[in-house]
């Protein structure tokens, strides 16, 4: 049956959603892509060709300093000075080869790379979500001028340009890109492939793209700092050099890395290292350049601890560079600029001229282009100054230097333009998505408020406030769809379904709040700090930078109330248990604040001690040592020491945490020692690897098989972790009884545990491990301090001595309801372990290896399953662990309701609506934070910070609350609901 407190808990949940729809749609929008393409009669928007053919060889992931000759200090024996050809030819030919820096725009994500390098366009920042499920590119690119020339392309490699560009080429050999743990079949694909035709006499290619992946699946696996990455980087040099001697000189050769990587092996943030590409262009030919441009028209970076500057690009650059010297006209869409030293080919500079010119008008036609479309409006506010860099172009009687200077000039003007509107903001609709947000919170916390001074009358509380939801739903829906058709001209970029979703969560809000206005006196007393303080950081950069150390200060102080508590409690017993497990929940969640990965903003204060070290993420040795004692170790603690307190080791426990639970985490351990044995050559021979990857495959489908469906289906067949002894004549105990709705549902909890355990690296285990005992900790704490408020409650009032009825199966639970105080450390608890278990509000720290645990290749079934499960399994767990609060040593009471005597008596009803209260405490502070990263994303969207911080910390705000508020009805709808109907089949004689 579908109760008050479902229906109210799926309505929080829609109001969450339509907020959240209508504010990212607004705030992320993608780029417009215009289907124009350059065409031009007699060659007149393009210069004569240098080279008839090119080969560009993209080696995924090729960091500048890879082949830099000035890397790094101190330089690493594993990946500086080992791809040597590029500086080697460099230095003898310095007319023939050219090394740049090449910035890669983020997101860093090959997809946008292939995007941006084909059609010198600008990814947008929601972009990166299609790197796994990319479509045909259907804006003007190099890919569409070759066939508009007549010319013959050739592909091999990573089987995303197949995605992007299914009709282009007359020959191809895709393969799969996504099977990271496979350092080799691609590269060795591309080789197969590469040679036969680069050897052909008949020329049966004009452009030839080769991908290789075996650099990038290195760093992913093991990190730069390994001799893997050594081994792939003399694969690639001798590749290279093979591919020179067999050049003719009419065959233009361009190397490149679509993007960087991080310290661990990472990209798809804008990291330093991350955007930093390398590009190497050499012409076994004619020489390119004659002397040095101005340099003027030159930039330079210095890569991270390198001592020297080098000569940088965009990577953009490429694409006009390219078409230009191969005698293609410049693609429409396209916000590159030729590369000055390739065009320098006199001391007077008129191919040069000629090739800016030609770009700078090809831009320009592109902005005039953008500005008439339905976008255009955009450009409004930067057009007077892209029109007065345009008009000092025209300079006529500038010298050719000035001249160049001032064309190079508004190609980069226009390009900080479009990287200014690198989202497209719609206002009304992000304005829309924040007002649901915000109202929405104001009525969950009035419903908060409500249902806490209901008590027990809670269920009557919900059946009339579920009717005024359900009007406020009907009506805003009519209100908005007459909305949009009164004012359909006015709401540009709105349509009928956004004045729907906006209007009925509001109106159903303001209905909830009507009918059951809360206190605002008694609202803002009841506000924690915690929270307030942890909502308002979000408009700080650097709060949100160190957030993961905010959380950390948060979660300690929020401990501190019940710590006062336990000092001033009545007993002796009450004293030592609150301060005890306090003590013990402080202890574990500093020791978790002891794993960390680090934001590129935290350098140099930040240490990585989640990995082995910064640039080699495999387990620290500790770590190693600590993975399989702690699977024996977590069962067994919580089975002797929490459980067995109440006789709740019984009953479905007994076949449970053996069985199960602790089979369960043992294999996730095992699985990941067996990824470390393999990804870090332990064995000495990769030989093992087949047969390694195999094990772990099945040991990992083993180990969900068991949590999900064998432990599933016991548990839901027999929830209950109780004991009935018949032993003495006429008399049966229940042992377990005091506990038995939170013993019964830690069981549940421990399903999900164990599932986000098993796709969790090592280091996050124990993290896992730490956060579990620090949970069932904070239950004891909870339960004591539970009942220090019902004796203060007691003895302040006229008959002290109701205290000896608390526990009599007559009795009424007078206990104090659950407040929103108490549910703070669990969902700071949620975000601790989020942080500790390697991750950060960043794209880069997405731990993309756990997509390959059921599976040894990519699988769009699996794949996202666990990664989800790795990266937002905390916070789900934290939504998942809200019940406990209202739950845990709450034994079965049959009582009548205080006021309705004459009423039927009812099981627990008491705890039901206090269950009902956790879980909607929960969902409001995950609520809050969201509604604070919405807010400051929407205020500072100018902000330099946006992308890089505002934008990803409401991502993850979005995320946060979506699975908590999944965990939320799963718990209800499911684990409370299947224990209480078991209950109270039990206890009342009711099915």
């Amino acid at each position: 049956m579908f109760s008050n407190s479902s229906a109210i808990l799926a309505w929080i949940v829609f109001v969450h959603v339509a907020g959240i729809y209508l504010f990212t749609s607004g705030f992320l929008l993608t780029r417009l892509a215009l289907t124009e393409t350059t065409t031009c009669a007699n060659n007149e928007c393009t210069v004569p060709a240098t080279h008839t053919r090119a080969v560009v060889l993209i080696i995924d992931a090729l960091r500048f300093d890879f082949v830099s000759p000035n890397p790094p200090s101190p330089p690493s024996p594993y990946h500086h000075n080992i791809l040597t050809l590029p500086q080697e030819l460099t230095k003898a030919r310095p007319r023939h080869s050219f090394i740049f820096n090449a910035y890669s725009d983020p997101p860093t994500t090959t997809l946008q790379r292939i995007k941006g390098l084909t059609t010198g366009s600008l990814p947008t920042f929601v972009d990166l979500g299609n790197n796994f499920g990319a479509s045909s590119i259907e804006e003007d690119s190099i890919m569409k001028q070759l066939g508009l020339a007549n010319k013959t392309a050739a592909f091999m490699g990573d089987d995303t340009w197949m995605s992007v560009f299914p009709d282009s080429f007359a020959m191809s050999f895709p393969y799969d890109s996504f099977n990271v743990e496979d350092l080799h079949t691609v590269d060795e694909g591309v080789i197969k492939h590469l040679f036969p035709l680069l050897e052909d006499p008949t020329n049966p290619f004009d452009f030839l793209v080769g991908h290789f992946l075996g650099v990038d699946h290195v760093g992913h696996r093991v990190g730069p700092d390994h001799p893997s990455m050594k081994t792939k980087l003399e694969q690639m040099n001798d590749v290279l050099g093979r591919v020179v001697d067999l050049l003719d000189e009419k065959t233009l050769l361009v190397v490149l890395g679509d993007h960087g990587m991080d310290r661990t092996g990472d990209h798809g943030g804008d990291g330093e290292h991350e955007t930093s590409s390398a590009l190497w262009i050499y012409s076994k030919g004619p020489e390119l350049s004659r002397d040095a441009p101005p340099s003027g028209l030159l930039q330079y970076t210095t890569f991270p601890r390198a001592s020297l500057p080098h000569r940088s690009v965009q990577q953009i650059d490429i694409l006009p560079t390219i078409s230009l010297l191969l005698g293609l006209p410049i693609p429409f869409n396209n916000l590159g600029t030729v590369i000055p030293e390739l065009f320098w080919r006199n001391t007077k500079g008129t191919v040069l001229l000629d090739a800016l010119k030609l770009n700078a008008f090809q831009i320009r036609d592109y902005l005039k282009a953008y500005r008439d479309s339905a976008s255009g409006g955009e450009l409004d506010g930067y057009w007077d100054e892209l029109q007065r860099a345009w008009d000092v172009t025209l300079c006529k009687k500038c010298n050719t230097e000035d001249t160049l200077m001032k064309l190079t000039n508004y190609n980069r003007v226009a390009l900080s333009t479009c990287r200014a509107l690198w989202a497209q903001f719609n206002p009304l609709r992000m304005a829309f998505g924040l007002a649901v947000l915000g109202v929405s919170f104001i009525a969950t916390w009035s419903l908060y408020m409500g249902l806490s001074s209901a008590k027990y009358e809670w269920n009557a509380y919900l059946s009339s406030q579920l009717p005024n939801c359900m009007r406020g739903i009907a009506g805003g829906a009519v209100v908005g769809l007459l909305l949009f058709i009164g004012l359909e001209e006015k709401l540009e970029g709105i349509d009928a379904l956004d004045c729907i979703l906006f209007a009925a969560p509001i109106f159903s809000s303001l209905a909830l709040m009507i009918s059951s206005p809360p206190p605002i006196l008694a609202s803002i007393w009841r506000l924690p700090i915690p929270l307030v303080l942890h909502t308002l950081a979000f408009f700080s950069n650097s709060f949100t930078f160190w957030e993961d150390r905010l959380v950390l200060y948060l979660g300690l102080t929020s401990i501190v109330p019940f710590v006062l508590t336990g000092i001033k409690a009545p007993t002796t017993r009450l004293r030592y248990r609150i301060l005890g497990f306090s003590l013990l929940y402080a202890v574990c969640v500093r020791l978790m604040a002891i794993s960390t990965v680090c934001r590129e903003e935290q350098q140099p204060y930040c240490h990585v001690t989640f990995y082995a070290s910064s640039t080699l993420p495999t387990p620290p040795l500790l770590v190693l040592a600590l993975a399989v004692p702690l699977g024996f170790a977590l069962p067994y603690i919580i089975y002797t020491h929490f459980l067995k307190v109440s006789r709740s080791e019984l009953g479905l426990a007994q076949t449970f945490i053996p069985v199960i639970l602790r089979p369960a985490l043992l294999a996730g351990s095992g699985f990941w020692i067996l990824e470390w044995l393999d990804s870090a050559n332990v064995l000495g021979d990769e030989g093992w690897t087949p047969l390694l990857r195999m094990t772990r495959t099945w040991l990992a489908r083993g180990s969900f098989t068991l949590i999900f469906c064998v432990g599933g289906a016991l548990w839901y067949l027999i929830p209950l972790c109780l004991h009935f002894d018949k032993s003495q004549a006429k008399q049966v105990k229940v042992l377990g009884f005091a506990n038995a709705y939170g013993a019964s549902y830690l069981l549940f909890w421990t399903l999900a545990f164990a599932l986000v355990y098993n796709a969790s690296q090592l280091s996050a285990q124990i993290v896992l491990g730490l956060g579990a005992l620090a949970l069932v900790a904070f239950l004891e704490v909870m339960d004591s301090v539970r009942d220090v408020r019902y004796m203060e409650q007691v003895f302040a009032s006229a008959t002290p001595s109701a205290v000896l009825q608390q526990r009599t199966s007559s009795a009424v639970d007078q206990s104090p309801p659950v407040q929103f105080g108490d549910v703070i450390p669990v969902a700071l608890l949620g975000l601790q372990m989020f942080f500790s278990t390697g991750h950060q509000s960043t794209i880069s720290s997405i731990q993309w290896k756990s997509g390959f645990i059921l599976t040894p290749t990519a699988s769009y079934t699996f794949a996202p399953i666990t990664v989800v499960l790795n990266t937002f399994g905390p916070l789900f767990l934290a939504g998942l662990a809200a019940p406990l609060l209202a739950l845990w040593n709450r034994p079965p009471m049959m009582a009548s309701i205080p006021g309705r005597e004459n009423a039927k008596p009812e099981l627990d009803v008491k705890v039901k609506g206090e269950t009902t209260l956790a879980v909607i405490g929960m969902m409001l502070y995950y609520t809050s934070l969201l509604l604070g990263s919405a807010v400051s994303a929407a205020v500072l969207r100018r902000h330099l910070m946006v992308w890089k911080v505002f934008a990803p910390r409401f991502m993850a705000g979005v995320a946060g609350v979506l699975f908590v508020d999944l965990a939320a009805l799963i718990g209800f709808c499911i684990g409370f609901s299947r224990i209480t109907s078991k209950i109270t089949f039990l206890f009342q004689g009711t099915s």
